[in-house]
């Protein structure tokens, strides 16, 4: 009865959060959007999704992202740099059509929390408001979690940003 009582109160105070853990944006399906706990005083945070998905004819772009519980959040992209990995800013992060990105920790593309305004721990939870070129803006719900592969991906030095 709590529990219920605990899902009504979280449905009517953030109506416009997907329910599911999966959502659209125009043609853009957005699949489990996750953030990796950070160690206490950490003032940045990497998110992930499990994988956008641009369905429609046309292009698309992830142009912003904001939160409440950081100042901002970036577009980031690993790459090699000779024999140093670096990780650059982007203004965007394209989706073409018809194609499946996966945005996943230990991979290529990550957003960057900056500035957190508290450490995010292990099965807490936080709203991310995503605005697509095309499909427009929309809000997800964030689980932030250990990811599956953290015992044999690279960890993301969330301190060091």
């Amino acid at each position: 009865m709590i529990a219920s009582a605990c899902a009504m109160t979280f449905a009517v105070l953030m109506p416009n959060v997907a329910p599911a853990h999966e959502a659209r944006a125009g043609a853009v399906t957005i699949e489990h959007p996750y953030a990796v706990p950070t160690p206490p005083g950490a003032r940045t945070g990497g998110m992930y999704f499990r994988r956008l998905k641009n369905g429609g004819a046309d292009l698309d772009r992830l142009t912003a992202a904001s939160t409440p519980i950081a100042r901002t959040i970036e577009f980031h992209r690993m790459q090699m740099d000779g024999d140093v990995m670096r990780m650059r800013a982007q203004p965007t992060i394209d989706l073409p059509p018809g194609k499946e990105l996966e945005v996943r920790h230990g991979g290529t593309l990550h957003l960057m929390l900056l500035d957190l305004k508290q450490p995010l721990k292990d099965g807490d939870r936080f709203p991310v408001t995503l605005t697509f070129e095309r499909g427009g803006r929309q809000e997800v719900m964030v689980w932030v979690q250990r990811p599956r592969a953290a015992a044999t991906a690279p960890e993301h030095d969330a301190h060091k940003h």
